[in-house]
C-alpha cells in the first residue's frame, strides 16, 4: 500500500501542475535559509577577523551602513533564530517531541502557529538577504577561501556528524516553520509532507554543502580559539558560533546513534 502510494505520488509529480512546481521550488529554497544562515555567519566571524587583523576599524576608510549593521547587528539576529530552532531539534531529539514549536495534527493550520511561523520566516529571509548583499558590496567574498579554517581542518567523520545535524536541524525548520507559510499560501490547508519535497531538500542542502558549507562553517567553532590564541578579543558571537557548532554536532550524533540502533533493529 505504501509502494502504491508513493508511485502515485511519483508520477504526480513526472506531470506535476505549475502550482506544485512553484510549491515545490518555493519550499524547497525557504527551506535553505536554515543551512545559508550557517554559512553567512561563519563568513562575518571571519569577515571580522580579517578586518581586525588589517586594522580596518581604525582607519579613515568610510563602511556603507548596510555592511556597518550587517557585521554588527545581523549576526545577533541570526544567532537568536538559529539558535530557537536548534535548541527546538535538539529537545525533540532527546525528547521525541517538540515543546518549542507544535506540529499541526489537522488540515486546518493553527493561527497562532501560523502567525509565528511567518514572524520567524520573514525575519531570518530579510537577514539572510541583506547579509548576504551586504557582505557582497563590501568585498567580503574577496578574502582567499583557502584561509577560511585558519589552518585547523576537521576530520571527514566530523563533517559528516555536522552535516547530519544540519539536515535534521532544516528538517525541523522546514516541517515547524516552512511548511505551515508555504502550505497556508500556496493551497490554504495543511498538507503531509512528501518524500518528493524531502529529496529535494536533501539534494540542495548536500549540494550547498559539498560547495561551500562543509569548509567555510567550521569557522564557527575554531574562530575562539584562533583569536585566544592570537590574544585578540573574543566576543559572544565567536562563543554563540561555537556552541551552535557543537549543538549541531550533538543532534547529528544523536540521530546516526538512532539510525544505527533502528538498522539493528
Amino acid at each position: 500500500m505504501d509502494l502504491k502510494k508513493k508511485t502515485k505520488e511519483f508520477f504526480n509529480y513526472v506531470s506535476p501542475t505549475p502550482k506544485g512546481i512553484f510549491y515545490l521550488l518555493t519550499h524547497t529554497l525557504l527551506t535553505l535559509l536554515l543551512p545559508l544562515s550557517f554559512l553567512l555567519l561563519a563568513t562575518l566571524s571571519s569577515a571580522q577577523y580579517h578586518l581586525q587583523t588589517l586594522n580596518l576599524y581604525n582607519s579613515s576608510q568610510p563602511f556603507s551602513f548596510l555592511f556597518t549593521f550587517v557585521l554588527n547587528i545581523n549576526p545577533c539576529v541570526l544567532y537568536i533564530l538559529v539558535s530557537i530552532v536548534s535548541i527546538a531539534t535538539l529537545i525533540q531529539g532527546l525528547t521525541g517531541k517538540i515543546t518549542l514549536l507544535n506540529e499541526p495534527s489537522s488540515t486546518t493550520i493553527p493561527q497562532p502557529g501560523l502567525y509565528t511561523a511567518w514572524i520567524l520566516l520573514c525575519t531570518l529571509q530579510v537577514c539572510v538577504g541583506l547579509g548576504i548583499e551586504g557582505s557582497i558590496a563590501a568585498g567580503v567574498y574577496d578574502y582567499d577561501s583557502n584561509d577560511s579554517s585558519f589552518g585547523v581542518e576537521r576530520s571527514l567523520l566530523s563533517r559528516v556528524i555536522f552535516l547530519l545535524g544540519l539536515h535534521e536541524t532544516t528538517q525541523v525548520w522546514s516541517r515547524m516553520i516552512v511548511r505551515p507559510v508555504v502550505n497556508d499560501t500556496v493551497f490554504g490547508v495543511e498538507r503531509k509532507e512528501r518524500w518528493v519535497e524531502k529529496v529535494a531538500v536533501a539534494a540542495s542542502l548536500g549540494t550547498l554543502w559539498w560547495w561551500r558549507l562543509r569548509e567555510e562553517v567550521e569557522i564557527l567553532v575554531v574562530m575562539a580559539g584562533v583569536k585566544r590564541d592570537e590574544l585578540k578579543d573574543v566576543e559572544i558571537g565567536d562563543l554563540v558560533g561555537w556552541w551552535l557548532y557543537y549543538v549541531t554536532v550533538t543532534i547529528g550524533m544523536k540521530k546516526g546513534n538512532k539510525d544505527v540502533t533502528l538498522g539493528i533493529i
